[in-house]
């Protein structure tokens, strides 16, 4: 893609440029944070504490004399990551689910599909918090509860997108050929419906972000003193009256990043609709 591709793709589709600026300063601050980090995010200076912006210190210090802007740089880490992988186990275990479920019909789709009504039946952020609990707080367990709370939303795209695509011609005259049931969703399914696994995965980061934030505001994801938007934001809500930068920067951290993989993910979605392409 060249200069004026580029320039085309950002006048058609501007939420995709500001997305992806939002998520590429994001995303170099987190990979950049042992560079771009004035301070160990984690040393305490116990007579700074409460103190707002001075020097070596940009956005101030929390409640232990903590760098606000040195945590919030290697929480913008720990946040990707968690939304990556969440994401990532959500895709793939739902994705093949519905996969199997379309390929396989009968009894097989009947008792996956029955698996996942029953999952939606429970509020995703409830049976994250159900699986934290059961697992224990923590980062990893708080990854697989949310990659595990968005599998049947997945599997649910995934299957209505198979039973589509595999009622066209060049998938029937796959079949018509002899070819295996693994090749024809291999080599002519798979391919396309990454389409729209691929927009709602982008949009789902930004709410696997928010889901992982939420889950260590209330105590079950990130253990202190591990710098996590999330707990940042449930410690400094305690300091609000007194001093309320150390909740407003986190909160802001987390709306920015959202909304970023919002923007993109909208615009990703209308750059692939051909009912919108000129």
């Amino acid at each position: 893609m060249n200069w004026k591709s580029v320039q085309k793709l950002s006048r058609r589709h501007p939420r995709i440029l500001v997305g992806g600026v939002i998520l590429l300063i994001v995303a170099t601050a987190g990979i950049g944070a042992p560079l771009f980090a004035p301070n160990d995010p984690v040393i305490q200076h116990l007579e700074l504490s409460y103190k707002t912006a001075m020097t070596g210190f940009p956005l101030g210090a929390d409640e232990f004399g903590r760098c606000i802007l040195s945590r919030l740089l290697y929480g913008a880490r720990i946040s990707l990551t968690v939304g990556f992988i969440a994401v990532g186990i959500g895709a793939t275990i739902g994705g093949l689910l519905g996969l199997v479920a379309a390929m396989k019909e009968g009894i097989v789709d009947t008792l996956i599909m029955r698996a996942m009504d029953a999952m939606l039946a429970i509020p995703g952020i409830l049976l994250a918090v159900t699986i934290v609990a059961a697992l224990g707080p923590g980062m990893l367990n708080v990854m697989l509860a949310v990659g595990i709370s968005s599998i049947p939303g997945y599997a649910r795209l995934v299957r209505g997108s198979v039973l589509s695509v595999r009622e066209r011609e060049f998938v029937e005259a796959a079949r018509a050929l002899g070819a295996p049931v693994t090749r024809v969703a291999r080599v002519h399914i798979v391919p396309n419906i990454l389409a729209p696994v691929l927009v709602v995965a982008t949009m789902q980061m930004g709410s696997a972000i928010l889901s992982a934030a939420g889950l260590s505001f209330v105590g079950l994801g990130a253990q202190a003193p591990t710098p996590e938007w999330g707990s940042m934001l449930s410690r400094g809500r305690e300091s609000l009256r007194i001093a309320p930068h150390i909740a407003t920067y986190p909160g802001l951290a987390i709306f920015i990043t959202v909304m970023g993989f919002n923007f993109f993910g909208d615009g990703i979605r209308d750059y692939l609709d051909p009912r919108l392409k000129a």
